[in-house]
């Protein structure tokens, strides 16, 4: 049976709407890439001849031929601009991080649900596929109970970001809001919701302004869950170390689809998200008595997985790849752990 692509409309065309929206939308039959939010250039005019570019977002809201927005603007103006797209009777996906407080976004969900809309968060990172075999090591128990487990996503970037408004000291700004949107969302997804918080987030570059360094601890039963990022770390850690009365296994950070997808390349074909052999992740454990240790295969990531669950979504009332309500309780770990810092203390996470 023959599916109407969903008519989309992008509310930036920087990095994010460039690299990590429009491929996707553009290559997928489920969706029309119909236009786009730039204020002052045509960039995206350049790429994709048909699309339409709007000046304002009134007008691109205005356009009743738009059934999606993809709200990908500065993390200040995801309430106000999500907001005023589900007014306008459009559905929403919202970059992350969903909003910069948790009020914030609970009055989306319940909008969401006044007007009949759908609306999600790009939680990319849980399609990648380094986090995918963690995922399938954690779920298959092969670790026995899990009692630690570290979560890194450092990097070398000693000079200030070209993006001024990551810069800018504000709401929503900083490390943990950026980065640790992904880390704590991949937390959750593995272990569920912590007992409490605790957090140490500080600026560690000379010429910064905002937060740069963060280590977030989510306290649960028996289990002890770290999340630590860094700009200045040259020599990377393993991005994933699970610890089991069993074993352990450790992963690096190396899913390749943001590295083809900076260098142009359009989403899809053979070998699409597939990471070198020589990435594999360590499994030393003990299986019936026997103990293994070995490198073991790695799923395959895929973005496009997340746009395939939107469409489904939309036109079949399938369950979103990522619901509001997770999306909110990422929110609620980081202003946890920025109380946490602030008050010196483990606070409670409910």
């Amino acid at each position: 049976m023959y599916m109407i692509p969903i008519k989309t409309a992008i509310c930036s065309f920087g990095m994010s709407g460039r690299v990590f929206h429009a491929p996707f939308l553009h290559v997928s039959p489920d969706f029309q890439l119909y236009s786009v939010w730039e204020r002052e250039k045509n960039l995206a005019k350049q790429i994709y001849p048909s699309i339409k570019v709007f000046r304002t977002l009134e007008e691109l809201l205005a356009d009743e031929a738009v059934e999606l927005v993809v709200v990908n603007t500065p993390n200040y103006t995801h309430y106000d601009y999500a907001k005023q797209a589900l007014l306008a009777g459009k559905h929403v996906i919202l970059e992350k991080p969903f909003t910069v407080t948790e009020k914030d976004g609970l009055e989306l969900i319940a909008l969401a649900k006044e007007t009949g809309k759908k609306i999600t968060s790009y939680q990319s990172r849980r399609f990648d596929s380094d986090y995918r075999t963690v995922k399938r090591i954690v779920d298959s128990r092969v670790l026995g109970k899990i009692v630690e487990a570290e979560l890194h996503y450092d990097r070398f970037t000693p000079t200030l970001s070209p993006k001024v408004h990551k810069e800018t000291p504000g709401p929503g700004t900083g490390l943990l809001y950026d980065l640790g949107s992904h880390m704590v969302d991949q937390a959750l997804q593995l272990f569920g919701d912590p007992e409490s918080v605790f957090a140490d987030i500080f600026i560690i570059r000379d010429n910064s302004k905002v937060d740069d360094y963060m280590e977030v601890l989510l306290f649960y039963p028996g289990l002890r869950v770290r999340i630590k990022s860094s700009y200045l770390v040259r020599e990377p850690l393993p991005a994933y170390s699970i610890f089991g009365h069993l074993g352990t296994f450790l992963k690096s950070r190396t899913d390749v689809q943001e590295r083809h997808l900076l260098a142009g390349e359009m989403p899809g074909g053979e070998g699409w998200g597939i990471e070198p052999k020589t990435e594999c992740g360590l499994l030393h454990t003990e299986i019936d008595g026997k103990v293994i240790r070995e490198y073991v295969s790695t799923e395959r990531g895929n973005y496009m997985d997340f746009f395939t669950g939107v469409y489904e979504a939309i036109r079949n009332n399938k369950p979103l790849p990522v619901t509001a309500e997770e999306a909110v309780r990422i929110i609620r770990v980081i202003e946890k752990a920025y109380q946490s810092v602030k008050e010196k203390k483990i606070v409670p996470f409910r």
